[in-house]
């Protein structure tokens, strides 16, 4: 009986501690599954955030642009966009464009709100928004816009104290286009590329007299009248010195000349008075598109689009001198650029459209250097593989004119520029009137001129 309860109790501490084995066992095995339970939440929360990270970086950026132009420059710009953005989906771009007025009145606007555009597009007028543009000095040197393939001269025509404001759209000049048919029609020899102004004013009047139509549409009086008008009276003179903090001249008489022309044109019915020249709003609206004039003025990246409105083969020539054997006062420049806005919540965003707009060659044929001739050498080379007759004739213009003998001349304008020429165009419209002689405008203006610097 003793050795049965021995027996017993030994099987119950046998018993006993197998259960107990049993249980320590399962408790190991469940935290070790838990651990693996903790493990792989830590993994899929990581590979969340991860994820998160990814659909960051693929979150739609929008980018705001504009710029302005005409119909042809908005329906290929836009094309380049499209372009562009099936290449980087995840970035929209967002434009506007209007006439040239309209875009200055929208912009002057943004600015007052301090709500540029990402990406809007200047002129010679850059000076005036110097505060609003986002340098590229950095984005250059980090590779992300590539100015490799063009020269120190064509990024110099963007440059400010070293700064680089923008890559250029193009290269240009200024020029007369005409339509050699209404010339012929008239009796009226075709200018040559050493006409002056007086034969600029003789062909006006007698196209006017035998066509019964105007001998002239739109001139761009102040850069023909005094910035060319001034450089023209010899090498040494420019209307803004190359310091850009005073005027290059000190005889007023040499505004007189053009300011009387003007309104001798105005006075035969030769040239648009101020109201019909308000008729004029874009290139599609030129008197020499229209057919009511044989002659305007022209930046020479518009020939090809202001022929293809017009609907008829036209040429192009320097704008008239002052002298034949004088200088011709006219430089290559900077047509347009796109700049970054300072405030823009994308600027690296808007430095690769950049950098693709100047620099891709299935976009820049798509624009055709309708904005100028590119500074980009392998662009410039695809291009002209593929030009049309008139767009030859406007690279062999712009090298025509890259011919002419220069003096010292401004790359960029100051900032009293704008408001000096809003002055002296009020001012021609006075001489218009009858409300002020010539002589006495060309005296106002300089007088101003040289007040805006002494201020």
């Amino acid at each position: 009986m003793m050795l049965k309860k021995v027996l017993s109790v030994v099987l119950v501490l046998v018993l006993s501690l197998s259960i107990m084995g049993c249980s320590n066992d399962a408790e190991n095995t469940t935290d070790e599954v838990t651990s693996s339970t903790d493990n792989s939440s830590n993994e899929e929360s990581t590979d969340t955030e991860s994820s998160n990270e990814t659909t960051n970086d693929e979150e739609e950026i929008v980018l705001r642009m504009a710029w302005w132009g005409s119909q042809k420059r908005h329906d290929i710009t836009a094309e380049v966009i499209a372009l562009y953005e099936s290449q980087n989906p995840n970035v929209k771009i967002e434009y506007e464009f209007y006439d040239f007025d309209g875009y200055i009145t929208n912009l002057n606007t943004l600015v007052a709100a301090n709500d540029v555009w990402d990406l809007f597009q200047l002129g010679g007028n850059f000076p005036t928004y110097l505060d609003r543009i986002l340098p590229l000095n950095d984005y250059i040197d980090q590779g992300i816009i590539d100015a490799s393939n063009t020269t120190d001269a064509f990024l110099k025509t963007t440059q400010f104290e070293d700064m680089q404001l923008s890559l250029s759209s193009g290269v240009n000049t200024y020029g007369i286009a005409y339509d050699p048919e209404m010339f012929a029609q008239a009796g009226v020899p075709e200018p040559t590329n050493d006409w002056t102004w007086a034969d600029y004013e003789a062909a006006a009047m007698k196209i006017h007299e035998e066509l019964g139509i105007f001998g002239s549409s739109k001139i761009e009086d102040f850069i023909a009248g005094a910035s060319m008008g001034i450089s023209q009276e010899g090498f040494d003179y420019n209307f803004f010195a190359p310091s850009n903090d005073q005027l290059g001249f000190d005889d007023p008489s040499m505004l007189e000349d053009y300011l009387a022309m003007r309104k001798r044109l105005v006075d035969a019915g030769a040239y648009p008075d101020p109201g019909a020249l308000s008729e004029i709003t874009d290139i599609e609206s030129d008197f020499l598109v229209t057919g009511e004039a044989p002659m305007t003025w022209v930046a020479a990246n518009q020939l090809p689009t202001l022929a293809e409105a017009a609907g008829k083969e036209l040429k192009i020539v320097p704008v008239p001198r002052k002298e034949a054997n004088g200088p011709s006062g006219m430089t290559i420049q900077s047509s347009q650029m796109f700049c970054i806005a300072k405030g823009s919540e994308h600027p690296e965003e808007a430095a690769k459209f950049l950098n693709f707009f100047i620099n891709d060659v299935e976009a820049n044929k798509i624009l055709a250097a309708e904005r100028g001739i590119p500074i980009v050498s392998n662009v410039r080379e695809a291009l002209e593989t593929d030009l049309t007759d008139v767009q030859k004739r406007m690279y062999d213009y712009v090298d025509l004119v890259g011919s002419f003998e220069t003096g010292v001349i401004n790359v960029i304008s100051p900032p009293e520029q704008a408001e000096i020429q809003d002055y002296y165009e009020l001012v021609l419209t006075q001489v218009i009137f009858d409300e002020k002689t010539p002589a006495e405008a060309a005296e106002e203006i300089f007088n101003f001129a040289t007040d805006k610097f002494n201020q």
